[in-house]
């Protein structure tokens, strides 16, 4: 029954009752699941009440629900062919953010849009690979490996990473290079180009760090040695790893975690939410956490190996990429096993342009499983 609703829907490539019966709710309930969880935790990071932080993150995902819906029921051909508009969009917010966006902690990364303050290199990883998916999507295996073939798309990343760095905002400069990265892997490019690209950077990566800021270097050198300065660029990790370890087994309970009702935690409510949880729910709710958040990562994945299409394909690898470099980067954050960078917990921090972004991309995922049959044209040689 559903395979004949399938060709039903390559074949004629409407009906909207057709497309609903096609959305994996299944997925859609474990993103729920992932959002009562940062619910829960920005309940208490708010003292125990749903102000400040709770019922935004609340009203936040029910908006962004119906937009991943939505989204879901357009044809995924109709997104393949306005891919290079959507990523112009993002190369001229990024611009607009050079010219005219919002300083806040000694970086100009937002840009105000009425009642909506946009991070758009947030928005700018979604485009990424869009425009790349487009541009691979009818390459044969010969064409990918052609050099001049890949310039293009090379300069179509390296645009927009080049941007973000200005900002400054290193960590995800270098996560949206790593996404293009994976997209370019995926659609066929040879890994000794990828290992001629990294030994490169092992090269220059010495030079780079002297042209850091400032408080690059610091996170850095904090990341190195935390005790080195405990009252300053070390606090953060010193304090999240005092969460992470207080927690034990079962955790402190729930509102019962003092390392962050008594403010000893930074950003409890954003880049350290993790911790807080840890803490209050010890290993056993922070592996649970990390399941959850595992599973939509593994359900990307699922969405790109059952894709026919190349386009489709590329897009749900990205995607998934994209939303596993969110969670591989803010975990390994929090517990020191790389530099602290302000990097969100995706649908469970506090934050508008995360939450946005996020539910963008899994409606994007959407679209690629409900139009998995899709009929695109055939290779290019």
């Amino acid at each position: 029954m559903v395979f004949e609703r399938r060709l039903l829907l390559r074949d004629r490539g409407t009906g909207v009752l057709e497309k609903l019966w096609l959305i994996p709710w299944s997925f859609v309930l474990l993103l729920c699941a992932v959002a009562a969880v940062g619910y829960v935790a920005l309940y208490s990071a708010g003292g125990g009440a749903p102000e400040p932080y709770a019922s935004r993150h609340a009203l936040r995902f029910g908006f962004g629900l119906v937009m991943m819906l939505s989204i879901a029921m357009i044809d995924i051909r109709l997104i393949a062919r306005l891919s290079w508009l959507g990523y112009l969009a993002g190369v001229g917010l990024l611009v607009l953010v050079a010219l005219h966006g919002q300083v806040g902690k000694g970086a100009q990364r937002w840009i105000e849009l009425g009642p909506i303050q946009l991070q758009p290199s947030e928005l700018m990883k979604i485009m990424l690979v869009l425009a790349l998916a487009h541009w691979f999507h009818r390459a044969s295996w010969e064409r990918a490996g052609n050099p001049l073939f890949l310039l293009p798309p090379i300069l179509a990343t390296l645009i927009p990473v080049g941007l973000i760095l200005k900002q400054p905002n290193l960590g995800t400069g270098l996560i949206t290079l790593m996404i293009g990265g994976a997209v370019f892997w995926a659609a066929g490019v040879r890994w000794w180009k990828f290992a001629i690209l990294i030994g490169a950077a092992a090269v220059i990566a010495p030079i780079a760090y002297e042209h850091l800021h400032d408080y690059q270097r610091a996170r850095i050198n904090t990341f190195l040695d935390p005790e080195s300065d405990p009252l300053g660029a070390g606090y953060n990790i010193i304090q999240s790893k005092i969460a992470l370890g207080s927690g034990g087994i079962w955790g402190k309970g729930f509102l019962q975690g003092t390392q962050g009702h008594l403010n000893f935690l930074p950003e409890k409510q954003t880049d350290f939410i993790f911790t807080m949880l840890a803490e209050e729910f010890g290993l056993v709710g922070a592996m649970t956490t990390l399941v959850l958040l595992s599973l939509v990562v593994f359900f990307a994945l699922a969405v790109a190996l059952r894709c026919r299409h190349q386009y489709g394909r590329l897009v749900a690898l990205g995607l998934g990429v994209n939303y596993f470099m969110y969670v591989f980067v803010n975990i390994a954050m929090v517990t020191g096993s790389i530099p602290v960078g302000g990097v969100p917990l995706p649908l469970i921090s506090h934050g508008g342009s995360a939450m946005l972004t996020s539910m963008l991309g899994f409606g994007l995922l959407m679209s690629v499983h409900v139009h998995r049959d899709a009929e695109f044209g055939a290779a290019r040689e």
